[in-house]
């Protein structure tokens, strides 16, 4: 697991302890994400995500599966738009997904097109302590309804989802980027 936090890791052995029949050990691991720390695109988010995965399989090549996660936003006429890029890799397929997007309030979007990262502004407007290793902006804005591990889970499965049906992907335009 390309992250040490410990919500994402959470969001990954739930995940994928139901597709396989053992008992998995996720270990959490500091690689970079070869973007910026806090993305601003769609493709930049999913670009992180990807590095991440790549990251972690050449400083340990020896592992069943990579997961990469990497949270971004994207500018609509809507608004600014929060959401995440799951990666995974077992170094011959590749699984991605991304979840369910949300709008961030005026005030949270002002200061990150200020510069500042979506976890540290949520921190300012709602007057909080490191909620990116918590409950994050989904968990602040639902009043924990929707969890920042509980938003991942569904993302997590469904990037799975070419190791559960090898016959009907092709490793080829799985492991592509994009």
């Amino acid at each position: 697991m390309a992250s040490k936090n410990p919500v994402k890791m959470d969001a990954v052995k739930e995940g994928l302890t139901v597709f396989l029949d053992e008992t998995i050990e996720v270990i959490g691991v500091s690689v970079g994400s070869g973007v910026s720390d806090q993305p601003m695109s769609d493709l930049e988010t999913l670009q992180g995500a990807e590095s991440r995965v790549k990251n972690t399989q050449i400083q340990f090549p020896d592992y069943d599966f990579y997961v990469g996660i990497e949270g971004g936003v994207e500018e609509s006429v809507s608004g600014l738009m929060a959401f995440a890029w799951i990666v995974i890799s077992n170094g011959v397929t590749t699984g991605k997904a991304r979840t369910a997007g949300f709008f961030l309030p005026p005030e949270v979007a002002r200061l990150v097109h200020q510069g500042m990262e979506l976890g540290d502004a949520d921190d300012v407007v709602f007057r909080k302590s490191n909620s990116k290793q918590q409950n994050g902006a989904v968990g602040l804005l639902t009043n924990d309804v929707i969890t920042r591990k509980s938003l991942y889970l569904p993302a997590v499965q469904m990037a799975f989802i070419p190791f559960l049906n090898p016959e009907l992907y092709s490793d080829y335009l799985l492991g592509a980027s994009h």
